[in-house]
């Protein structure tokens, strides 16, 4: 029956969630993941239709205050530069990623011994490749072999194709002498584990009705469900119970209806990303845990890491790919270790992004006064149109205490929960990373030929990866879990999800957060005996 008590209660049903319940399938424990979205129907996804586009503005939109779906919640970004992207749905905001899909590089683990900056993590590379490349089969990586950017690593599949925008922009580089290598992305070039290959619809953010992107809810899901985890959805979890002893018995949420539950469970974990866990953590409130659970370190909701997204995009004379493809098809390693003549520590990587289409088009040209109303309108339309590419730099944001997730005093989400506010502050360091990163892009587009440039530094709705608010370390001052994600505070209370970062490397952070929930699932299988010693 519903609520009867069960071992593992799983809260979020995207990257992590789904790897940790897949993985943690196997021991035949009885598995529940409550998941506040429901489930995505690929019929329903904006590139069934013509007006694909303009869903990606309404009720597509990579922003939550935008979108204001039944599931999602709103945030506060008042104090913030860059705002929030995410979705809450059976396969979290893997269904709107773009599917590049990056590991960390062996340095990112060491940034305190080899900077002197944040803190080194308390696992490594090698630690956590064997669960890459387990999770790179399950959810079906396209990529090439022999990256010298990179230990060696194995591809699925074939990588996707450089296409005009890939093979352009790679002249660019090869002027200046600078790394670039074919992306590895979660898109299927060839059929894979049910699904087809990639049809070059062109719309890969807003939802892939081919099933050629690689999301949780066609990957590591059908699997965890034939081998009985329960994904029950529309459940918003307000708060984790705990018992008289200081651990968790189970969550309160409330179903689609508004009727409040208390589900009962001997293991609780949370999955739910950087912003979503300390939001439950901090309304998670008792006389044992007046701050919070799990919060005796008060690191809880500090230390966000965005990624600041610089965008760097040129105009060409000869046409392009415009929209159509996987939107990333190389990337570039160049600037990604520490160079102190920069002015900056730490680095970041350049994805290179296929292009724009037609409405996208049309409303950069006139933002930015190259399309003008009247006369010569459609003419400087088509000098735009399927003419422009580019890429963008994601670049390494550092811990710092003072960018936080809180809870507003004020804004609440439809069932009266307490929304999260963001606290952010670009640091000196982004900032010069930023300038560099748009300098050196300048560069390499008008090597590859580009005759007019533009750029965005930060990218204002650019939060896709929040990641370090409930950071893992072996000591319980300086962390909010251990080395193997369970907290310091709460021995049955697991952390998988992107806050548990310790710095953010200069990588998308998705294959690195599924791999560490793959590890932690595989760590409490390991300690079944002495789970909560």
């Amino acid at each position: 029956m519903a609520d009867d008590p069960v071992d593992v209660l799983i809260i979020g049903a995207g990257a992590s969630g789904a790897a940790v319940a897949w993985s943690l399938a196997e021991t035949r424990m009885k598995i529940v993941c409550l998941e506040q979205g429901d489930w995505m129907s690929p019929a329903d996804y904006p590139s069934n239709g013509r007006d694909w586009e303009t869903r990606a503005y309404g009720d597509f939109s990579i922003s939550p205050n935008r979108r204001k779906r039944p599931a999602d919640y709103p945030i506060n970004e008042d104090d913030s530069p860059i705002s929030v992207a995410n979705f809450n749905a059976v396969g979290g905001s893997t269904i709107l990623y773009a599917g590049h899909f990056p590991r960390f590089h062996p340095s990112d683990f060491h940034v305190r011994t080899l900077d002197g900056v944040a803190d080194d993590w308390p696992v490594d590379y090698a630690t956590l490749e064997p669960y890459y490349a387990e999770n790179d089969r399950m959810m079906g990586v396209s990529g090439l072999a022999g990256d010298p950017a990179y230990p060696p690593k194995e591809s699925v599949m074939p990588p996707v194709p450089l296409g005009k925008s890939g093979e352009t922009l790679a002249r660019g580089f090869n002027a200046l002498g600078w790394h670039w290598w074919p992306s590895d992305t979660a898109i299927a070039t060839e059929p894979y584990d049910g699904r087809d290959k990639c049809a070059n619809l062109g719309a890969c953010t807003s939802g892939c009705a081919q099933g050629a992107k690689a999301t949780t809810d066609i990957t590591y899901w059908p699997h965890a469900i034939r081998s009985g985890v329960e994904v029950r959805t529309r459940c918003r979890v307000r708060e984790i119970a705990v018992n008289e002893a200081g651990m968790a018995s189970g969550v309160i949420y409330y179903d689609a209806d508004g009727v409040e539950h208390l589900q009962k469970a001997q293991v609780v974990v949370l999955a739910c990303n950087g912003v979503g866990t300390p939001r439950i953590l901090l309304n998670s409130c008792s006389k044992l845990f007046p701050d919070g659970l799990a919060n005796s370190s008060g690191l809880v909701g500090k230390n966000l890491m965005f990624h600041p997204y610089a965008s760097i995009q040129g105009v060409f004379d000869e046409p392009l790919d415009g929209y159509m493809g996987p939107g990333v098809c190389i990337w570039s390693q160049e600037f990604y270790e520490t160079d102190t003549s920069r002015g900056f520590v730490r680095g970041y990587t350049y994805e290179i992004t296929r292009g724009r289409g037609p409405v996208a088009t049309a409303m950069t040209g006139m933002m930015s006064g190259r399309i003008p109303w009247g006369e010569d309108h459609h003419r400087a339309y088509r000098r735009l149109f399927n003419r422009i590419t580019g890429m963008v730099a994601i670049c390494e944001d550092l811990p710092e205490l003072h960018n936080t997730v809180t809870l507003d005093p004020d804004l609440k989400d439809s069932n009266g929960i307490a929304a999260p506010k963001i606290t952010y502050r670009l640091s000196e360091n982004s900032r010069k990373m930023l300038d560099f990163a748009v300098a050196r892009g300048e560069e390499i587009l008008r090597e590859a030929g580009a005759k007019d440039i533009m750029s965005e530094a930060p990218i204002a709705v650019g939060g896709w990866h929040l990641m370090g608010t409930a950071r893992m370390g072996t000591d319980p001052a300086n962390s909010v879990v251990n080395e193997w994600g369970r907290s310091h505070d709460v021995k049955n209370l697991f952390v998988v999800d992107g806050s548990i970062f310790v710095t953010s490397a200069g990588v998308n952070p998705t294959r690195t957060i599924q791999a560490l929930a793959l590890y932690i699932a595989d760590s409490m299988k390991k300690r079944l005996a002495n789970l909560f010693d």
